[in-house]
């Protein structure tokens, strides 16, 4: 077969893929995921249903790999984020408040129904400890600057990290959300007076990480 017609075959059976998760989980976010069903899928995304039974087998596999490719989108942009701020400091500071805001985000749209089945199996611990490791990589740089504590390890600063900006899927708005980042970037030793650095690069990036 040759390689620009395969290249043709295989972005058309991501584009439908995509069209699939797209529609599936806008239907689970207005009905909720435990009354949807695999014909109203295929009609959302406007295929048939021996189609859609080709590319997923139920509808709690179609909402796993919607949120898998969301998470993937989040954790690149991170990832980019990370490598466009100059010092170590203001890498960490970026990458925080960025995760800050995703999280908040996250807090606004997502319904438990679909969090119980999409948090769940291996795709989200890989996820979860890519996300560890690039916290854990910024902190060992801005320590090894003398910009963070050294009392505790990385790793565990990085724990602590992950889990309190967490938080900001709770906060009432975004400023809300920032004030709490300057919190974790406090309590990290990160000095006050360059703490904001990384939120200009989150406003620049905004709609790249939602």
């Amino acid at each position: 077969m040759p390689k620009l017609w395969e290249e043709s075959i295989d972005e058309h059976r991501r584009s439908v893929r995509d069209a699939i998760t797209d529609a599936a989980w806008r239907l689970a976010e207005e009905h909720g995921p435990l009354s949807l069903t695999m014909s109203q899928v295929a009609g959302a995304a406007g295929i048939g249903r021996a189609t859609l039974y080709k590319y997923f087998a139920d509808i709690e596999s179609i909402l796993v790999a919607h949120h898998a490719r969301h998470v993937d989108e989040h954790l690149r942009a991170l990832e980019d984020l990370r490598g466009e701020s100059a010092s170590p400091g203001a890498r960490l500071a970026a990458v925080a408040h960025a995760y800050a805001s995703i999280c908040f985000h996250r807090g606004r749209h997502a319904s438990a129904d679909i969090s119980a089945l999409v948090h769940r199996g291996p795709e989200v611990a890989d996820a979860e400890l890519r996300l560890h490791t690039l916290f854990v990589d910024l902190i060992a740089e801005a320590a090894a600057g003398g910009l963070v504590r050294t009392d505790a390890s990385p790793d565990e600063l990085a724990a602590y990290c992950r889990h309190a900006l967490e938080a900001s899927g709770q906060a009432r708005d975004l400023d809300t959300a920032a004030r709490l980042t300057r919190v974790v970037l406090d309590g990290l030793g990160y000095p006050t007076q360059a703490r904001d650095s990384g939120q200009t690069s989150v406003v620049k990036n905004h709609r790249r990480l939602h």
